[in-house]
């Protein structure tokens, strides 16, 4: 199969990610198949694309006539059956657990072509344990997106080691028809690329928080107004590469190395998080919160909305949307 073959798609799976790819799928003009056990879970669905597409109008993304087009192109359904026999591609979104999606894989496979190709959202788990039991194993891809995937363009793939490389291909060339930015693993990693960078910022967010040498709030500025600023426009190797002018990255790694080496001595490398700093954390964010003016996000609600009109208008100046 070719990518450009792949015209229906179904989003197994309707939660947080699940109804984000969806929506993604039908911003692209796919014919989109949803699934998910209650019609409950289904309408929470529906209520979400809708509110996430009066939003994208909201912010010029999208116009009012074309909403009743993208909703008319994502069709509900309780039967696994029904969402998955006559698609190309499966995007799997189901619960962080090996024998759950070995399940939902076992499922898939019995309505599905040979070639159909499927892809687990999972944020972490193993592409080639969630397709041990599987009959056609080869199909299996991680595709792990960022929240909310119908904004953010990353989409992180890795094999398992079953999986052919024309159906990693494939998935590729696939995400990057409709527009999204695909890295490659080239081998399997538990947390694949970005969490494991995110969570190692994190861990040192901890570090410092809970040595005292700054708050919670003060370490999401120092992040927002730092390098976050430079991570929004390329990636930090690049920005190491300006860093270094004439030098270059490895001028500057060198040069800076006698200083880089004292921090790293003294940074975190714990492997657990201290059992007291998920309360310690909710605490910060409770009073970071507090001195937010609404505009720029002071409740969860706020602070979602704030972060998808500046994606938004970060993706603009990317050309992503």
């Amino acid at each position: 199969m070719e990518a450009k073959e792949i015209k229906r798609v179904a989003c197994v799976g309707a939660g947080v990610i699940g109804y984000s790819w969806a929506l993604y799928y039908s911003l692209k003009k796919l014919e989109v198949y949803v699934y998910d056990l209650t019609e409950e879970k289904l309408e929470l669905a529906k209520k979400r694309i809708h509110d996430s597409l009066l939003n994208l109008m909201k912010n010029d993304v999208v116009d009012e006539n074309e909403i009743s087009l993208i909703e008319g192109r994502i069709h509900y359904t309780t039967s696994i059956e029904e969402a998955v026999k006559e698609v190309q591609f499966i995007t799997e979104s189901g619960p962080e657990s090996y024998e759950v999606k070995q399940k939902m894989a076992e499922e898939m496979e019995r309505y599905t072509a040979s070639d159909t190709i499927i892809a687990s959202s999972t944020s972490g788990l193993l592409v080639s344990e969630i397709a041990k039991n599987a009959i056609h194993p080869e199909r299996f891809i991680g595709a792990h997106p960022y929240n909310p995937p119908h904004l953010i363009p990353l989409v992180e793939l890795t094999k398992g080691d079953k999986t052919s490389d024309e159906v990693l291909e494939c998935a590729k060339a696939f995400y990057q028809l409709i527009d999204k930015e695909p890295v490659v693993l080239q081998k399997e990693a538990l947390g694949f690329i970005c969490n494991r960078i995110q969570m190692a910022v994190y861990r040192e967010v901890c570090n410092l928080v809970m040595k005292g040498v700054c708050s919670i709030e003060d370490a999401d500025k120092a992040v927002t107004y730092g390098p976050g600023l430079r991570w929004a426009i390329m990636g930090p190797s690049l920005v190491f590469e300006l860093g270094g002018g004439e030098g270059h990255i490895d001028g500057l790694m060198k040069h800076l190395n006698p200083s880089i080496s004292l921090w790293l001595h003294d940074m975190a490398d714990f492997k657990d998080f201290p059992e007291e700093f998920p309360e310690v954390a909710r605490k910060g964010v409770e009073e970071a919160l507090k001195n937010r003016p609404r505009e720029i996000g002071n409740d969860d609600a706020s602070l979602a909305e704030y972060r998808d009109k500046m994606l938004i208008s970060l993706l603009k100046l990317h050309k992503k949307l």
